[in-house]
């Protein structure tokens, strides 16, 4: 029997509140419930605007504890409720001056498996991430799901092969990219990146941006998310570019295996030889 696993991801629209925008999201994963899926994923900071397009000390009202904050508690009701592992990716606070982009990963039974840290923090303009977070201090963890081995990498970490490798290392048989980008900065490499990573790693990737313009700065974010199987091949059609969407696909885990077997990847790698890579 083949091992398809019916997956989606948000691109949304910021409503304006943290209350309408977690509401909205619930509503998504109903439909996507609906539709058979068995995971989802959210954007980056999904329940919040993206603030850090300025640096300003009260956007530190975004941050909410990690799991025991109300996101992620309504997320696990979520998940219970549809029976699906929920992706949710938060502005955590850990302690006072600890702060740090995350994403949750909660099971279909509404138990959090775990968290995932940002590791690479950007500091550009409209991109002022170091200002509010930390470095992730959590490695790159793999979670063993109702439907299988998932793991998570967010925006900016994206351009950096060591994550997607160690990923793959521990097993990841899917890996959601939430994220935010906008579209003069990066549209060139977003849809060359991700497939890129795909390819190396030799699994799924679920690439996932926001949609609109937002009121704390010009970063028009250009949606386009995306599902992309270990061949570097779109699984259905991209997202447009202007709306919010819901996207539900057929992820066939079997690939992994065969494409494994043919393209040898990790038969051929030569940790021997890649001291010099981690030589600061």
């Amino acid at each position: 029997m083949a091992n398809v696993v019916r997956a989606a991801l948000v691109q949304a629209t910021w409503t304006g509140d943290t209350e309408s925008m977690v509401a909205k999201h619930e509503e998504y994963a109903r439909e996507a419930a609906r539709q058979g899926a068995r995971i989802i994923g959210f954007q980056e900071v999904f329940n919040s605007p993206y603030f850090c397009q300025v640096q300003d000390p009260e956007h530190f009202r975004w941050a909410e504890p990690v799991p025991d904050g109300p996101t992620v508690r309504r997320m696990q009701a979520l998940a219970r409720e549809t029976g699906m592992v929920v992706v949710a990716p938060v502005f955590e606070v850990e302690q006072p001056g600890f702060y740090y982009n995350t994403a949750a990963v909660i099971d279909a039974d509404g138990s959090v498996l775990g968290t995932y840290r940002k590791h690479h923090i950007p500091q550009v303009e409209g991109f002022w991430e170091k200002y509010y977070f930390r470095p992730g201090n959590l490695g790159w963890p793999v979670f063993d799901t109702a439907v299988g081995k998932v793991g998570v990498y967010i925006c900016y970490d994206r351009h950096f092969p060591e994550g997607w490798r160690q990923l793959g290392l521990s097993g990841a048989q899917l890996v959601y990219n939430p994220s935010a980008t906008h579209r003069s900065l990066s549209a060139h490499l977003w849809r060359l990146e991700q497939p890129a990573a795909a390819v190396a790693n030799e699994y799924f990737v679920a690439a996932i941006n926001r949609v609109g313009r937002e009121e704390y700065g010009d970063n028009d974010f250009y949606g386009t998310s995306y599902f992309v199987d270990p061949r570097g091949q779109f699984v259905g059609d991209v997202a447009g570019d202007t709306k919010e969407e819901l996207v539900v696909r057929d992820l066939d885990f079997d690939l992994i295996e065969r494409v494994r077997q043919q393209w040898a990847f990790y038969r051929d790698r030569r940790p021997d030889a890649y001291e010099g890579l981690v030589r600061p």
